[in-house]
């Protein structure tokens, strides 16, 4: 008799294990059909670009992905500075040299062909900065002669040692800025969606750089600049990142801050037929990306917004 009333317990407990076990699957497939519309939105960017673009989209929390030819080699423009400024780091971190180091700007080492010549405009041997200086014009002005003037200190063999060293197989600094020669050789500055976006994931995650290289490097990075991310995204956000042009190549890669969801993003365009679609189709990516994730963090597991609205 007690068998039978074990089985007959059973019996009526389990109508109720099966709907909570539906309602938790019904659960899960809410946040799963959002991410599905959001890679259905992306996909949709990327097939109407005339051109070719690739991505690579992370939520440092949870791990959630967005890709998109995450391993094709890009052609990275001024974006491959984020593996200059690691390696600056990296060296000031090790005692190699002092972010305070002057350096005096000579006529001789001026970037010739560059577009917008910042530091070509000042006088020969009349100026005197620091190499933190020349970093922030590297950054946010993304200027040309003070990359070249970083990567000569540095190190060009260095910087891709240290970009080896985080595992990164196909980011490659092949050339100084604006040497032309060089490229037509195919000497490109090139990586991946996915190394990229893995290259600032480790950083952030302390594996490249100490505490205070790891907030520096950041710090520097988030400065404003003009970017495709900042071009897209409300003013008020947290970004860190470091934007490419070539003609014919749109990239931009970052972090964004966002409370409970801060992300890496990196994009990537080549082949692109107009500049101009190509930085659009940039910001419509990320923004997309934003508008996802910051949904996510404002929402509670069933999608509802509590605010004081």
């Amino acid at each position: 008799m007690a068998k039978v009333h074990v089985v007959s317990r059973a019996l009526v407990l389990l109508p109720i294990v099966l709907a909570a076990a539906a309602t938790v699957h019904a659960q899960e497939a809410l946040p799963s059909a959002l991410h599905a519309k959001l890679e259905t939105r992306l996909a949709n960017i990327a097939d109407h670009l005339d051109g070719v673009m690739g991505y690579a989209i992370k939520d440092l929390a949870t791990g959630e992905t967005f890709l998109r030819l995450p391993d094709t080699v890009f052609p990275q423009a001024s974006s491959i500075k984020l593996t200059v400024l690691l390696e600056l780091m990296r060296q000031a971190q090790e005692g190699k040299l002092s972010l305070d180091e002057k350096h005096t700007l000579r006529r001789s080492e001026m970037t010739r062909g560059d577009t917008e010549p910042i530091l070509t405009m000042l006088g020969d041997g009349t100026v005197t900065m620091t190499l933190r200086d020349l970093a922030i014009f590297m950054v946010v002005l993304s200027d040309n002669t003070a990359t070249n003037i970083l990567i000569d200190r540095l190190g060009m063999d260095n910087i891709n040692a240290g970009v080896i060293r985080l595992g990164l197989k196909e980011t490659k600094l092949r050339r100084h800025m604006i040497d032309l020669e060089a490229a037509q050789k195919g000497n490109e500055n090139v990586s991946t969606p996915r190394e990229m976006m893995t290259l600032l994931e480790k950083v952030n995650a302390g594996q490249a750089l100490d505490a205070v290289h790891t907030r520096d490097y950041f710090d520097l990075l988030r400065l404003p600049k003009e970017s495709e991310f900042h071009k897209a995204l409300p003013e008020d956000v947290s970004i860190a990142d470091k934007p490419g042009a070539l003609e014919g190549v749109r990239c931009d890669t970052g972090l964004i801050d966002i409370p409970g969801h801060p992300f890496i993003m990196s994009v990537a365009t080549t082949y692109v037929a107009r500049d101009d679609e190509g930085e659009h189709a940039v910001e419509e990516v990320a923004r997309l990306a934003y508008d996802y994730f910051n949904r996510l963090s404002r929402s509670s597991s069933y999608g509802r917004v509590i605010s004081n609205k």
